[in-house]
Formats: C-alpha cells, structure tokens, sequence
C-alpha cells in the first residue's frame, strides 16, 4: 500500500470507528486467519508441542471487541500490533493452564520464555534458507494479513513444516523429530509447501 492509499484494515477501523458495525464485523473476520497463525507460532513455539490453539484465538478476538473502544492507532500496523499484546496474554494463560496439567505427565516443568524475544513482532516468513530459489524470496513481502489467509489454506503439515522452518527457524532434523518424519522426508514436504503456499499468495481460489 502506498501512503495515499490507506490498506482495507485501516479502512474497516475508521468505518467501524464511525459505528458500522458491518464493517466492525468485517475487520474482525479479516483478522481471524492472522490470529490463528499467530496464536498457534506463540503456543507451539513455547510448548514445542502440537496443540489446539483455537480456545486462545475465541478469547482473544472476544476481548478485542469488547475492548474496541480502547484501541487507540489508526493504521494496519498498530491494528495487529494491538491484536498480538492481548494474544500474547491469553497465550500466556493457556500455556501456564497446559503446563499444570501436563507437567506430572512429562516429569519436568515447560519454560514459558519471554515473548518480547521469542516472538518479536509481526508474523513473516523469511525464505533466507540456502538452496531457495529467487523465485522462493518474494513471500516475505507479502502483507501479514494475505500471508496469513494464504496460510489458511494449506494443509495442515504444510501449514506447520512453514511454520517450523521458515519462522521458528528450526533445522530440518529437529522438524522432522517434531513430525515424526525423516530428514529428507520433511524437506520434501517443506518445498511442496512453499510451492503451494506461492500458488495460494498468487491464487486464493487454490487449494
């Protein structure tokens, strides 16, 4: 988006802001896909492991209606960076709530690391990984909200392998521990994913 060319977000904010609540609708579902992604990185990125974060994404998106009033930025950056401080509290809670039920199971406690460092700030997925085709270097240009939707579509190992390799930054021996899968088996299904998940930045009608 240009400077003369507000994004959809900022406009769904000022129509909603003026008490359209169409549009207060509109902004909110916009964002559901971003807040999931989000929502699981947070999770599984302190947990290490794979888990439901839907309860988190439910109680986020609630808190940030009934707190609408107090967001106080105008623009898609400010919008999501509100959206992540109230994600990452509730993330926070659900964390600390599956640390006390599965802390006897697992014999040892689960560090809850702090978020400012583990997870910095917007969600990108940076293709920085030796052997990636140039063509493979224009995801981390894509806006978070259409990166996040393009996401949304993939299957669910796609969606995760991207997840573990390209944003936690995980070599693909630990993804593969993670999965339960070869080396050069997740490294496979790695390149599938980012092919696919091109094909969906470039064609949301795909699959």
């Amino acid at each position: 988006m240009t400077e003369t060319q507000p994004s959809p977000i900022s406009n769904l904010l000022e129509r909603a802001r003026s008490g359209d609540n169409a549009a207060r609708e509109a902004l909110f579902d916009k964002c559901r896909n971003y807040v999931a992604v989000v929502a699981r990185l947070q999770v599984e990125s302190w947990l290490q492991a794979k888990v439901d974060a839907s309860d988190v994404v439910q109680q986020t998106l609630l808190e940030a209606h009934r707190g609408f009033e107090q967001f106080r930025g105008e623009s898609e950056g400010e919008w999501l960076g509100w959206l992540r401080r109230i994600l990452t509290n509730n993330s926070r809670d659900f964390v600390r709530h599956y640390k006390g039920t599965q802390k006897r199971a697992a014999g040892r406690e689960i560090p809850i690391r702090d978020a400012d460092s583990e997870f910095p700030g917007p969600f990108a997925i940076e293709l920085s990984d030796p052997g990636a085709s140039p063509s493979q270097i224009v995801i981390q240009h894509e806006s978070e909200i259409e990166l996040a939707d393009a996401m949304s579509r993939l299957a669910e190992d796609h969606q995760e392998v991207i997840l573990l390799r390209n944003v936690q930054r995980l070599p693909f021996a630990e993804i593969g521990r993670r999965m339960q899968r070869s080396g050069p088996a997740v490294q496979m299904l790695w390149m599938r994913a980012i092919k696919n998940l091109q094909a969906s930045l470039k064609d949301p009608s795909q699959d």
